[in-house]
């Protein structure tokens, strides 16, 4: 079974429009997740908000005036609801779904998940990618991880999944730098942005952030529903990195550039080492079969070692650019774009690994990328 679906999707801004985008909001424990979301929840931005949450308690709901509840569901007084996990994820998803349909609850257009604060978030992408009623009715807009700015540095030091949820996030919130001194802020912002080159770093204190800060991190543009690549790729916060440390270079007619996890300022923890991020650019168009196998090979090798991938491709057999998004081993349906964003026609294929090394992934895709495609 291939990795990455043969054929891309048929409308991708239609489907779009059908499907409600849900953020994924994670952070390690004590980072100031639910207090964020409290705050955001008095934003009239909010009022057409769906929140799964793990238990009501965790959040204060008082000044949010309660107009409705069940066992499982809390009507806001601003329009927002939210509602408990009920067992498994994707049960709750679909009930609230139905729910949606059947007129049991407020008209939503988004959801946020706030996952635990030990949970790898890679599983609630795997549910919303993978289980078919949900992925016909949910589309992934982003992962929101937010870090304490007091205990942030400690927690990536001492703790593998805080490093992960840093290196997967779309977006990366700081909490409570209001309590913190301001070098210690500054070299937890090094290190962040070592972690995660291309993610939007913003400070909260007290909880205080826009909506607009923290949502609307995936590839669609909210209001066009219209693919907004430049935006979601970013692909120049890796190739700034790689010229800033000489890694660029080509070779064998493709120009491979690379972007390291740590620039030389940043402070290195033994896990930071273990998170590699980097860009791997190809000059010339690809056959879509060759990069097929390449993305086979790659998920059945070191599909649990891939945290994400994704890329802007150049495919010989297609007219248009394509896009691609995966999470471990599975991946999102192709998308294929109307046009390129601008004039650079090359290839760009994001990757951020644990335990693996840019030159593996670098020497798998010229192994494909240079072996004829066998005649049928």
């Amino acid at each position: 079974m291939t990795a990455v679906a043969s054929s891309p999707a048929s409308d991708p801004a239609a489907e779009a429009a059908v499907r409600l985008p849900v953020s994924v909001l994670t952070g390690f424990l004590g980072s100031g997740k639910t207090t964020l979301l409290a705050e955001l929840l008095r934003h009239p931005e909010m009022s057409r908000v769906a929140c799964i949450i793990n238990e009501f308690g965790e959040i204060s709901l008082d000044h949010l005036l309660v107009t409705k509840s069940t066992e499982d569901m809390v009507v806001l007084g601003n329009g927002c609801l939210c509602c408990t996990v009920r067992g498994d994820l994707i049960d709750t998803l679909c009930d609230l779904f139905m729910r949606r349909v059947r007129g049991e609850c407020p008209e939503f257009d988004r959801v946020v998940i706030e996952t635990t604060g030990l949970a790898d978030p890679v599983p609630v992408l795997h549910a919303l990618m993978s289980n078919p009623l949900v992925a016909a009715r949910y589309r992934l807009d982003g992962v929101v991880t937010t870090v304490d700015a007091v205990h942030g540095v400690g927690q990536l030091d001492q703790h593998p999944e805080s490093v992960k949820q840093v290196a997967v996030a779309d977006r990366l919130v700081v909490t409570k730098t209001d309590l913190a001194a301001p070098e210690v802020v500054a070299a937890l912002m090094r290190r962040l942005r070592g972690l995660n080159p291309a993610a939007p770093i913003t400070a909260a204190a007290r909880g205080s952030l826009s909506p607009t800060a923290v949502f609307d991190a995936g590839l669609y543009n909210p209001a066009t529903k219209s693919p907004d690549v430049g935006r979601w790729l970013n692909e120049a916060a890796y190739l700034d990195r790689s010229d800033q440390h000489g890694q660029g270079h080509g070779h064998d007619g493709h120009g491979h550039e690379h972007g390291h996890a740590c620039a030389s300022d940043c402070d290195h923890g033994r896990h930071d080492r273990r998170i590699t991020s980097f860009c791997l650019v190809v000059d010339k168009p690809m056959p879509w079969e060759r990069f097929l196998d390449f993305a086979d090979a790659l998920i059945a090798e070191h599909g649990d070692k891939v945290l994400r991938l994704k890329g802007l491709l150049n495919i010989q057999e297609s007219p248009s650019p394509l896009v691609i998004h995966g999470v471990q081993h599975l991946f999102h349906p192709v998308v294929p774009l109307s046009r390129w964003p601008d004039d650079d026609h090359r290839s760009r294929i994001i990757v951020i690994t644990r335990d693996l090394g840019r030159n593996t992934v670098e020497t798998l895709l010229d192994t494909y990328l240079n072996t004829p495609i066998a005649s049928e």
